[in-house]
């Protein structure tokens, strides 16, 4: 899907600026993105925690059983992480929020739509996950729209993935 958004851009003459946001241009534009990131991570770690309480949890071990243990299945578990964070907020946020947008006019609905697929993607990992992951899908998608860029996002995504399955895989 990345691919296809890189190539579908490219084809159609739209530079990836448009998608990504604006390249950064010096070391202050990429430490004020780092900073953003982080905040952001604290403060949805501090939503999601709360409305986790209030959603009925499931039964799934999807994620238990996928944990890494030993080095290899760290580095791995480090690189799919990345992956995560770029791809899905590049096909997420970049693009779909993007098109949903221009489609129906309405900033709304350009967070809010794609937040529900990409909670629906994540269904195999439960109910409550996708219920978490869509409003977290909103979150970053407010976050897309205020900083006119998917990096900050790529960059709490990445590490949240990465933080979360390092963590719940040591303990």
């Amino acid at each position: 899907m990345f691919a296809l958004v890189i190539w579908g851009a490219r084809r159609h003459g739209v530079p990836l600026d448009r998608v990504l946001g604006p390249r950064w241009r010096s070391l202050g534009e990429v430490l004020r993105d780092i900073a953003t990131a982080a905040a952001f991570w604290i403060v949805s770690i501090i939503v999601l925690s709360i409305l986790a309480r209030l959603v009925p949890a499931g039964s799934s071990n999807f994620i238990l059983e996928m944990l890494p243990a030993g080095r290899l299945e760290i580095a791995l578990w480090i690189a799919i992480s990345l992956t995560a964070g770029i791809c899905e907020e590049t096909i997420f946020r970049g693009y779909l929020q993007g098109q949903v947008t221009a489609i129906t006019n309405s900033v709304a609905a350009g967070i809010v739509l794609p937040s529900i697929a990409f909670g629906a993607v994540h269904s195999s990992q439960g109910f409550r996950p996708a219920v978490l992951l869509a409003v977290y899908g909103a979150m970053f998608g407010a976050l897309a729209h205020w900083r006119k860029t998917v990096r900050p996002g790529m960059i709490a995504h990445a590490w949240n993935d990465a933080f979360a399955g390092l963590v719940q895989g040591l303990l």
